[in-house]
Order: C-alpha cells, then structure tokens, then sequence
C-alpha cells in the first residue's frame, strides 16, 4: 500500500483562530458558581415570550419561514425602514459571516480596531479576506484616523464595533460623521451595535439615523444580549439594499428557527418591560464601576452591559483566581478582563478579588 495522504485543507485553515466562548466554573467550597463571562443576562426570557416559545415549540417538525417575513416587518415597523433593507442571520455573529462573504473574498482587505470583537479575524479568514487590525487608543477607544489610513484599493469593508466589545467604549456621531466624509463610498461601513441598548451616552452614534443618511453604511445588532435570546441565535442586518440582497443570499437556509423568529417578535412587542431589566443592568453597571474606582482601577467608561480591567500581565493570574471563588470572566491574556454585569453576589466576590490586584 502507497504511504497513506490526509486530504488537503485551505491553507488560511492553519492560521484561523480558534473562538473562544466563555466557559463555566465550577462551584468552590460550597459557593454557588456565577458565569459572567459571556456578556449574557442573568434574567431569564419574560413569560410572555416564554408562552410564545412553547406555543411555537409545537411546530418544530415544519421548516421554519426562511424569509423570517414576521420578524422583518416588526423591525421595519420599529425602525421605519424598507423590508428589503433587512436581513437576518443566526446571532449578529451569523449575519456578520454573511456580511464579509457578500463583499470580500480572497485577498480583498476587511478593516477593524483591535482589540474589538474576537470573531472578526476569524470570519475574515474563512471568507480568505486579509484582516486590519488597527490598534485602539491607549484609552481604549477606536483610532478612526488610523482606521482611514489603513484603507486601500483593496478594502472591502470596515467594521466600528460601538459600543466596542470588550472594552465598552463608544464611537461618538461626530466621530463617525467626520470618518464618513473620507472614507470612499464604494466601502461598506458596518456598526456593529450589539450592545447598544446598554448605551446611555448621549454623543454615541444613532446607527438607523446614520445609515439613513448614507448609502454604504449598515448595522448590526442582535437579540442575543438586551432582549435575552442568547441561546436561541437571531440577529439582523439593516443596510443598503443590494447589501441586504446580498446577505440574505449568503444565509445558511432555515438557520433561524422558528421558535427564534417567534421569540423576537414577541419580545419587540414587550420592549418596554424588557428594557426596564436593561435599566436594572445599567445601574449595576454604574454601581460596579464606581466599586472598582474606589478601588484604584482607571477603567475604561463602559457602555455595554461588561466592564473592562485592563490587568496587563496579571491578567491570567486574575482569570484563575476568579474560578476559586467560582466565578468565570473573560480573560484577555496580557491585556485585561472582561466582566459581564451579572448577579449582584458574584460581581461583589469579583470586587474583594480586584482588591488584591490594585496596581
């Protein structure tokens, strides 16, 4: 027998990076494990949107509707926007896929800060488009005049992830006014606005507005965080029409569920409550920060519903000593951790760890 030959992969497969999702702990010594290390909500889905998703659970054996018709009208009556300047995918994760495969391809540049959302890299490689990573700001924030250097003839796209995951930091409208006048038309500029609804800053961007008011800007958001449908993965795109032609194309068919459209629309119908717990998010939010700074931390201001430490080297050592007390976080190793705003205990566990690591 000849020697035996593994089949051949892509070559871009040996440097794509590997995503990594937030992990669970395990209870210590009694203590009631916390996970606050994937930016979900600790609440659980509302009980009208539970009914919706019972009722719907009842046809899982059909196909779900793969235009999502339902869910786009809602968001085109909410957002007042044409029907056909959206799409849907499974998470903004998803439609971001389907976005980088509908304008880059081998070869073609996508532009992003870094450190920013950690699937782009990964995304821009399966599509064999070359990532940008432009550094942030030494305080955390996007470097847009870096990002306008950085484009070239081969620049397809580029990505302003605000509030910016995993720092929390905002891109201001005049910020993005100014950085739309230079950057050419013929690229198509995404603000990736997962974590908006966590947002009260009054200078930060209005996405709808802005693509409202440009031709070759879109928007990304999702259900995954305010409205709690993480584990049921529907996000959506609003943009340029031949833009959202293109991402619907590129969709994997029926990728989002039934019991994910119906979610959706339900809780689009139950905004008000739901962003009542948002409220409750942000002022544990302002309360964790305020802790932290007592401490001696200089964070970042955080938009979203996370905060930032920036640990630098200590950052793993941190991450370890978070599990022996059984609460997970996001390291980011050598520059810092990211700390979902979860149950009260477990972000009080967190602080009187962040005391021990005052630099």
């Amino acid at each position: 027998m000849s020697e035996s030959v593994n089949p051949q992969l892509r070559p871009e497969m040996a440097k794509l990076p590997t995503y990594k999702a937030g992990k669970k702990v395990a209870p210590v010594n009694g203590l009631t494990a916390y996970k606050l290390s994937s930016n979900e909500v600790a609440h659980s889905p509302l009980p009208s949107v539970v009914a919706a998703i019972v009722d719907a659970a009842n046809e899982i054996n059909r196909y779900p509707d793969p235009f999502t018709t339902n869910l786009i009208q809602a968001l085109s009556d909410k957002f007042a926007v044409p029907a056909e300047q959206i799409a849907t995918g499974t998470g903004s994760v998803g439609v971001c896929q389907q976005i980088i495969q509908s304008v880059a391809g081998a070869g073609d540049e996508v532009i992003y800060a870094w450190r920013s959302f950690e699937a782009y890299p990964i995304i821009a490689t399966i599509a064999g488009a070359v990532s940008v990573q432009v550094p942030l700001t030494n305080n955390g924030q996007h470097d847009l005049a870096a990002m306008l250097n950085a484009i070239t003839s081969r620049t397809r796209a580029i990505f302003v992830c605000t509030p910016n995951n995993p720092t929390g930091g905002i891109v201001t409208q005049q910020e993005i006014d100014e950085f739309l006048e230079k950057v050419p038309e013929n690229i198509l500029v995404v603000i990736d606005e997962a974590y908006v609804e966590f947002n009260r800053d009054e200078n930060a961007i209005d996405g709808i507005a802005t693509l409202k008011a440009h031709s070759n800007v879109g928007v990304l958001r999702t259900f995954s965080k305010a409205y709690g449908l993480a584990g049921l993965r529907v996000g959506y795109f609003i943009g340029p029409k031949n833009i959202a032609d293109a991402v619907r194309k590129t969709a994997v068919p029926f990728g989002v569920s039934n019991i994910a459209q119906v979610a959706a629309v339900a809780s689009l119908e139950h905004e008000a409550e739901l962003f009542k717990r948002v409220e409750e998010v942000i002022a544990e939010r302002t309360w964790f920060e305020s802790e932290l700074t007592k401490l001696g931390f200089k964070l970042p201001p955080s938009q979203a519903n996370f905060v930032w430490i920036p640990l630098g080297e200590r950052t793993e050592e941190f991450a370890l000593r978070s599990e022996g007390i059984a609460v997970s976080i996001r390291p980011f190793p050598g520059e810092g951790v990211r700390i979902s705003i979860g149950e009260r205990q477990a972000l009080e566990r967190v602080i009187e760890l962040a005391g021990e690591f005052v630099f």
